[in-house]
């Protein structure tokens, strides 16, 4: 695997054959002093440049990164919409494991671009493209303490959400019960176990799809890997059952912490509910 160096040197190397490429800088973990470095943390590497058509039109320059695994251009996909405005993004792993994402940023962009990135660093800026850069900082990656109303609508979420949890476990439906289970029940328990880890220790970091989540909160980390067994409609059921306990006890500490008013009657309806469904279907078994 080629070194941190030999990466940020090939990046430059190639920025300076290019002579549409006019500013280089980079985004991303790899500009974040707090976040852990790994070998799987990607390049995010912007070229400013003035001409992107002929960098589209051919692309043998890419070449000079290394031979390729994988390759990904989003903006050229019909299953996700544009989400870079003018940019395009070249994602690309490489064989020696090392991975680049490059965006090529039109420089009538840069403003809109610099918008959406809130840590950059540049690597190179020879006609003083970036100079009016604003002070780096993760700030707009920290996690935001809950409200009532954040709150209320958290455990609204969660008791209603675990309802279609129910009813496509009593129809023997494990793909859309266990999808509604992972993909918006359990993330909502995970939102309301980042809110108490903000209420503990302030501005955190929680990271994209929670990954630091347990670094902050080891005690619950095994209890939260126990809920992820959706390999049956059994299996489903206890997770959705002990989902429901973990999620109702955290709500009822974090509200004793926060002074928050917690609808108690609901989750406990909600409980019953799920509990009658269950013996009923275990009963006809």
């Amino acid at each position: 695997m080629r070194s941190e160096t030999k990466m940020m040197q090939l990046i430059l190397a190639t920025a300076q054959r290019l002579p549409q490429v006019k500013a280089v800088a980079m985004s991303g973990s790899r500009v974040n002093k707090h976040i852990p470095k790994d070998k799987f943390q990607d390049y995010d590497i912007v070229y400013i440049v003035d001409d992107k058509k002929t960098l589209l039109e051919n692309r043998q320059w890419l070449d000079s990164f290394g031979p390729r695994l994988i390759m990904q251009t989003p903006e050229e996909m019909v299953l996700w919409p544009n989400e870079l405005g003018e940019c395009f993004t070249f994602l690309m792993l490489f064989e020696d494991d090392n991975r680049i994402d490059l965006t090529l940023c039109p420089l009538s962009y840069i403003q809109q671009w610099l918008a959406s990135e809130p840590m950059v660093k540049i690597l190179s800026d020879p006609h003083h493209l970036l100079a009016d850069l604003p002070e780096s900082s993760d700030n707009a990656y920290q996690f935001p303490a809950a409200t009532q109303r954040t709150f209320n609508e958290c455990c609204n979420e969660f008791w209603w959400v675990s309802t279609y949890v129910v009813k496509g476990l009593a129809r023997d439906e494990l793909l859309y019960a266990s999808d509604h289970l992972y993909t918006i029940c359990q993330k909502e328990l995970l939102r309301l176990l980042s809110w108490k880890v903000v209420l503990q220790k302030g501005k955190i970091n929680i990271g994209k799809n929670y990954k630091y989540l347990f670094s902050f909160l080891p005690e619950k980390q095994q209890t939260f890997e126990n809920l992820l067994d959706f390999s049956s409609i059994d299996a489903c059921w206890q997770s959705l059952l002990t989902t429901q306990a973990f999620f109702h006890e955290e709500a009822k500490g974090f509200a004793q912490s926060t002074g928050f008013s917690y609808t108690k009657t609901t989750a406990e309806r909600v409980i019953k509910y799920t509990q009658r469904h269950y013996e009923l279907v275990d009963s006809q078994d």
